[in-house]
């Protein structure tokens, strides 16, 4: 039987969460750690290893380097500066310093010769996915990012709260860049069979302000950041549940920072919107019939990402 190989790269806030994640889920067989700082991977090893005993699977967890992910089905990276965000609320900012560790491991990831899926979860998640896609050059779809993931599962859950519908019930996305320019295309949320069109109109409970959810979904983010200086259950959720989706290959729709290639209208970009996600990763970009205002707001969306993916090239 084959054993479910991860790796994560940057052992920080995030990554830390994602690998206890993975273990209390059991949806890795064997996990390595690589971070920049040794003794950060090392603590964290053994802090989850502490707990292994008495979680319901049996996992292995070690501290790695490079040569060590050739046989990793997935890589996760979780690089990233927190603190700059403490500055302005803008991921794009991240940037200065994502890419250029982005660009640091690319080679070293590239000379292990792994050919896996590789999942980014580090911010501005469009631009780094891109550069890492663009460094690595396996197959399209097989890198990929968490993208607009967590912001639509914060916009369901406000909608559920907003409705008391049920959120497996209900079907919505934000789109576009995973930042201040991402919204909702109103026009594909429903609640079980029922666009939301159709119960607005005689259904106090669905008559609500789109502008004002969609601020509250892209607020919900700067909420967390600013009480503890960080990100941490809900991204390693995120990226444990498309993980698992890889391994098992399940063909679930979810909203990820997915490569278009046509799609859209929109070429060379990465950008959140719903995609099945299976075995090869980002397997097919669902193509949703927005309005013709949503779509140019998508549009939109793919010039500012496209734009940073130029400043990331040069730096």
């Amino acid at each position: 039987m084959k054993t479910r190989k991860i790796a994560i790269i940057g052992v920080g806030h995030v990554g830390a969460h994602v690998l206890s994640a993975l273990v209390t889920q059991g949806i890795a067989d064997e996990i390595v750690l690589i971070d920049s700082n040794p003794k950060k991977s090392a603590c964290e090893c053994q802090d989850i290893k502490d707990s292994i005993p008495y979680m319901p699977h049996r996992v292995r967890v070690s501290v790695g380097d490079y040569p060590d992910l050739k046989d990793c089905d997935v890589i996760v990276n979780a690089s990233g500066k927190i603190t700059i965000l403490s500055e302005t609320h803008d991921r794009v900012e991240e940037m200065k310093f994502t890419v250029p560790v982005a660009k640091g491991f690319i080679p070293k990831v590239k000379a292990s010769g792994f050919n896996g899926i590789f999942l980014n979860i580090s911010n501005p998640c469009d631009i780094v996915t891109a550069e890492i896609a663009k460094g690595l050059g396996l197959p399209k779809g097989h890198v990929f990012g968490t993208g607009t993931g967590l912001d639509s599962a914060r916009l369901v859950s406000h909608l559920a709260e907003y409705t008391g519908i049920d959120h497996k019930s209900i079907t919505a996305y934000m789109i576009g860049e995973h930042g201040a320019q991402q919204f909702a295309p109103w026009s594909q949320v429903s609640f079980g069979s029922h666009k939301l069109s159709e119960l607005a109109g005689k259904d106090k409970r669905f008559q609500f302000s789109g502008e004002e959810m969609i601020k509250a979904t892209i607020d919900g983010a700067w909420t967390v950041f600013d009480g503890k200086d960080c990100t941490e259950y809900a991204i390693a959720a995120t990226a444990a549940r498309i993980i698992r989706a890889v391994l098992h290959d399940e063909k679930v729709i979810m909203p990820v920072s997915a490569p278009l290639d046509g799609e859209y209208g929109e070429h060379d970009v990465f950008a959140g919107i719903p995609a099945i996600i299976g075995k090869d990763g980002c397997e097919e970009v669902i193509t949703m019939d927005l309005t013709d205002e949503e779509l140019a707001h998508f549009h939109e969306c793919c010039e500012g990402i496209r734009g940073n993916i130029k400043i990331a090239d040069e730096m």
